[in-house]
């Protein structure tokens, strides 16, 4: 059975629809590894426009730390404040972004915030240069950058149309979640309840999947694996913004060095953290989902 298109919900990408099922018609013609190629292309395109908005971050963050000349008057985080704030408001406005998807930053960035103005003040890390659009020891682009994850769990989920088999209901993951996000204060001052946290996640998860559509059919996947290889190109992205100034952690205080792997642990917490957050503006579905639920998801 074939779908609606996606894409549609961006103006910006409905235009090439047209020229893309040409391009894919002769790629289904020739078969073989010509569709086995096609489908990894459009995977890859989906990903890079689910991560649209995070790229725009990063891009920000090394533009800035290669060229921003030093002695502007407005301070390198402050541009970052009102480029990311620009930014934003163009997204919304050229409808390159959903309402959805602005609701879900809007959260991010205040969770997010919440949670730098605590672990800056306990010296988790520091945000070395000056800056007036701030709180605290904290730039107010810094929320931008957590609503970047938020924002590629919401444009993804469109792209790829997810269902889900077994999934936890809400009232199960939003406590857990309230614990993971509890979890990144409370370690300061009691145990680190990570590890209870990771086998809680198994439990909760151990048997979900998600299902994706890249072309005409759904692949699938556990959603544990799913939130592992987000958590880890999250610390991939981490790694860059510290290379390019935008933090430092202690250990980087001497010059740059790769981010602890044991950040991957923070990373996950989070990541489940998001998509709960993101659970709360588009509600899981199971799979299979009927034709006209999926047009519903996929339009509205």
């Amino acid at each position: 059975m074939l779908y609606p298109s996606s894409a549609r919900a961006w103006p910006f990408l409905a235009r090439f629809i047209d020229r893309e099922a040409r391009f894919a018609q002769a790629a289904a013609a020739r078969g073989g590894l010509a569709l086995a190629g096609y489908e990894f292309l459009r995977f890859g395109v989906k990903q890079a426009w689910a991560c649209f908005y995070g790229g725009l971050m990063l891009a920000l963050l090394l533009g800035t730390y290669l060229f921003y000349p030093r002695d502007l008057p407005l301070a390198r985080y402050d541009f970052l404040t009102l480029a990311a704030l620009t930014l934003q408001v163009l997204l919304v406005r050229l409808r390159l972004e959903t309402r959805e998807e602005a609701l879900v930053i809007a959260l991010f960035h205040l969770v997010g915030t919440g949670m730098e103005i605590f672990k800056t003040a306990m010296g988790s890390w520091v945000y070395p240069e000056p800056s007036l659009l701030r709180i605290g020891g904290v730039p107010l682009f810094t929320g931008f950058m957590y609503a970047a994850v938020g924002s590629y769990i919401a444009r993804a989920w469109r792209l790829f149309d997810f269902c889900f088999t077994r999934h936890p209901p809400l009232w199960a993951t939003l406590p857990f979640a309230l614990a993971a996000y509890g979890n990144f204060f409370l370690h300061h001052y009691w145990f680190d309840l990570r590890w209870l946290l990771f086998a809680v996640a198994a439990l909760l998860f151990g048997r979900s999947w998600i299902h994706f559509r890249i072309w005409h059919e759904h692949r699938r996947m556990p959603m544990l694996l799913g939130f592992a290889l987000v958590a880890l190109f999250i610390w991939f992205a981490e790694n860059i913004g510290t290379f390019a100034g935008a933090w430092i952690y202690p250990s980087q205080r001497d010059g740059w060095a790769m981010v602890s792997p044991a950040k991957f642990g923070s990373w996950f917490l989070l990541m489940l953290l998001s998509y709960v957050l993101v659970t709360l503006v588009r509600r899981p579905v199971s799979f299979p989902l009927p034709y006209d639920d999926r047009a519903q998801l996929q339009t509205g």
